[in-house]
């Protein structure tokens, strides 16, 4: 992160290990939009993995953020959910499926004294335990819907 000469004020950050089916659904998101070429040049698009709190510097100095991840909720898979972190934990969400949960990453970046405006895109998983990398049909059908989600919060 050392090496950019410029932090880009919007942060795209895709969540998810790939090796377990629908629980990378964050990375499959931001791979797709890295294959556009409609991404705005203010705007930097990251594949964060399962990073944890080691995503904090990436955060850093950054106008708006927004998280595509997993969604830990009941409801119809490949549904698409956006909010903010605060409606999350407000309703009990459990959102995140990683060890460090993306609430615990958020807090870490707010204790830094860094305050940007957050935005999550959660999509409801199919399968998060079948060790293998395609996405669920329903997830396959939800991935469009959750790229545009992404460029309409980017908008």
């Amino acid at each position: 992160m050392d090496s950019r000469e410029e932090i880009k004020p919007v942060l795209v950050l895709g969540i998810g290990n790939v090796l377990m089916k629908d629980e990378g659904i964050g990375v499959h998101v931001v791979n797709r939009i890295m294959e556009s070429e409609d991404i705005p040049d203010d705007v930097e698009v990251l594949d964060g993995g399962t990073a944890g709190l080691d995503l904090v510097p990436y955060m850093q100095g950054r106008r708006r953020i927004i998280i595509v991840d997993a969604l830990a909720v009941e409801d119809e898979p490949g549904s698409i959910y956006r909010f903010k972190p605060e409606e999350g934990s407000e309703k009990g969400r459990g959102y995140s499926m990683h060890e460090v949960g993306i609430l615990q990453v958020i807090r870490a970046l707010r204790m830094t004294g860094e305050n940007p405006e957050i935005e999550i895109i959660g999509i409801v998983p199919e399968d998060i335990s079948t060790l293998e990398m395609e996405l669920s049909g329903a997830l396959q059908s939800a991935l469009p819907r959750a790229v545009s989600a992404v460029f309409e919060a980017i908008s």
